[in-house]
């Protein structure tokens, strides 16, 4: 492991740079003093409201219907909405949600700043730019057992940040949850005795659950991956999932005035889920799903299925699969007339290519990278460089090796994520910032493949 850490180490301080852990903060307009709210966002108010005294399913079920209602408002509306409210008022931190989602600022920092700020008050105060690292960091990872081969590249990631970082640096510990959640309890109670004063992991989704279902979190933590329940005040959570894929999709088209999608997922796990939360997201936001088609990894004919679509008007196709199966569906929606259309993918799309003269097929395609792979951040060396030395950085692994690296540099700025509005914190998967809920929210980076090779797209889109 130190042989490991050394080369990840050389690594990281040859590129490092001063900038590496630059965060911008926009200018915001000033909240007018008076409003009238319009009946959507009044009736969102008043779910808000009731909902503090809900739990379960009629919680989760609550906010959707406020999602909903403030999906169908347009961006002034939302925006002038958002400024209008008073401190602490329920529905503030929804709205700033949703404004984050569009790529919108916020009018103010999110109601949230007290249950993060009075558990880092014994941290040295942070530099210039908002950098304030914890004194000792416990990294909770499966070290062991069947997700070791997924928490290696994010272990190595994050310790390539680490050693990027020339600043002050805090003691880091990992410890092994060996991939079930009996582990992780076990872990952060290792981690919690021995002095930790903030927790990154763990990764398992029933990990992540186990912990936020405890009556009490001495320490806060930062999960890596989704809960059954949201991060309790103080923590936050950050993940890759594939809804994140498909809610990014639809935002990217309806910014473009693409409302009536054709959509084409895979049979798998992912590519259900994208394909889930792309057409929910275009509902709440006034476009349609005109048809869906599920394929199989070799798809076959599904022709005359695209014929009818083409037929409906569509203005826009929607493609959750992998980049091996989009190969074989381009001629065919070519064939249909929908070769021009705009077409967006998941970040699947890069699963299954690299042959330049096979790839030409998905020249024209726009999906979701992380900012490393496709253009290079500060602090990082180049993601060619890094495979070369690193298993953990090449291929599929490069997206976790990523992950890990804003991992690392969410414990460092997390403290002016929350206290901030509007604050963005430049990554390796992409611009992170954090909504009223703890939740990391993440813009990725855009490419598109030309000549058979992936390109970044200018000014992402």
């Amino acid at each position: 492991m130190e042989m490991r850490f050394a080369r990840i180490l050389t690594l990281a301080l040859a590129t490092a740079l001063a900038g590496a852990g630059c965060v911008s903060t926009p200018t915001v307009e000033k909240t007018p003093k008076s409003h009238a709210f319009s009946a959507d966002f009044e009736s969102a108010r008043t779910l808000a409201a009731q909902g503090a005294q809900l739990s379960g399913a009629a919680r989760t079920a609550n906010d959707a219907q406020i999602e909903a209602l403030l999906s169908g408002m347009d961006n002034a509306s939302l925006s002038s909405g958002a400024a209008a409210l008073p401190a602490g008022d329920p529905l503030y931190n929804y709205a700033g949600r949703a404004l984050l989602r569009r790529g919108l600022p916020l009018p103010r920092p999110f109601d949230n700043a007290q249950a993060w700020t009075s558990q880092t008050a014994a941290r040295p105060a942070a530099d210039s730019d908002g950098y304030r690292p914890p004194v000792k960091l416990a990294v909770l990872l499966p070290l062991t057992g069947s997700l070791a081969k997924a928490a290696a590249p994010v272990r190595d990631g994050l310790m390539a940040g680490y050693y990027g970082e020339t600043r002050r640096r805090p003691q880091v510990q990992f410890y092994d949850t060996s991939g079930n959640a009996t582990g992780a309890l076990s872990a952060y109670q290792r981690a919690v005795a021995e002095g930790a004063d903030y927790v990154v992991g763990p990764l398992g989704q029933d990990q992540v659950s186990a912990l936020f279902q405890q009556a009490q979190l001495p320490v806060p933590l930062l999960v890596l991956n989704r809960g059954n329940n949201p991060p309790p005040p103080g923590s936050a959570g950050f993940s890759l999932a594939p809804e994140d894929d498909g809610v990014a999709a639809a935002e990217y088209l309806l910014a473009r005035e693409r409302g009536k999608a054709l959509v084409i997922h895979g049979l798998d796990d992912n590519g259900r889920r994208a394909a889930g939360s792309f057409e929910e997201r275009m509902k709440q936001r006034g476009g349609s799903v005109v048809s869906t088609i599920s394929v199989a990894d070799e798809p076959g004919d599904i022709s005359a299925a695209l014929t009818s679509a083409a037929q409906a008007g569509v203005d826009a196709v929607f493609l959750s699969v992998k980049g091996s199966t989009a190969r074989a569906l381009t001629p065919q929606l070519a064939f249909a007339g929908l070769g021009a259309k705009t077409r967006v993918a998941t970040s699947q799309l890069s699963s299954g290519t690299g042959k330049a003269e096979d790839d030409t097929a998905l020249d024209g395609i726009i999906f979701p990278t992380e900012t490393w792979t496709s253009r290079g951040v500060a602090g990082l060396p180049a993601a060619s460089v890094a495979a070369e030395q690193l298993p953990t950085a090449r291929g599929p692994a490069a997206r976790l090796f990523a992950f890990g690296h804003d991992a690392w540099l969410l414990t460092g700025y997390m403290d002016k994520l929350v206290t901030a509005a509007n604050t963005r914190l430049p990554g390796a998967t992409g611009t992170l910032q954090l909504d009223g809920f703890g939740n990391v929210v993440r813009s990725p980076s855009w490419s598109t493949f030309m000549g058979g090779y992936t390109t970044p797209v200018a000014n992402d889109g």
